[in-house]
């Protein structure tokens, strides 16, 4: 894909914790669980799926806030708290950046939206899919190709 305009930079509220992304996003989500809801005091949470290489870092040591169960590893300033960014145990080859978290977001767009299910009646994404949870897991691959091919359309 061209036109991205990376690398991308970023931190949190303060300023303490800053990252840089060098490589495009894999997909983008907006999640409607209520945990995420909770976690980022709004009606869903954003996020960018970015290849693990393309991703660290640069100041600041985040630490783990949220859940603290093995399933997500959710990742925040230890100062202002602002979360930043996802991992998840087992699937090392992303993580999901809290795209406002970037210095520019106007590229950004969920391309999917999970847990409808428990979205507030009113909140409403420009989302190309919706789900009631998640995709299956077999579904992402063709997902990616699909958001590949629309972003580069959008890019030029």
């Amino acid at each position: 894909m061209t036109n991205w305009k990376l690398p991308w930079e970023g931190g949190c509220r303060c300023g303490r914790v800053r990252l840089r992304v060098t490589a495009p996003p894999l997909v983008t989500m907006a999640c409607h669980c209520t945990g995420c809801q909770r976690m980022s005091s709004s009606a869903y949470s954003l996020s960018a799926a970015i290849p693990s290489a393309g991703f660290e870092v640069t100041k600041g040591e985040p630490v783990r806030g949220g859940l603290h169960g093995d399933e997500v590893h959710h990742f925040f300033c230890g100062h202002c708290m602002t979360w930043m960014f996802t991992r998840v145990p087992g699937m090392d080859f992303f993580v999901n950046v809290r795209p406002t978290m970037l210095d520019d977001t106007s590229w950004y767009r969920p391309f999917i939206e999970t847990y409808t299910k428990e979205k507030l009646p009113w909140a409403t994404t420009p989302a190309t899919y919706s789900y009631e949870t998640v995709p299956a897991f077999e579904d992402y691959e063709q997902l990616m190709k699909e958001y590949a091919e629309a972003t580069q359309a959008f890019l030029g």
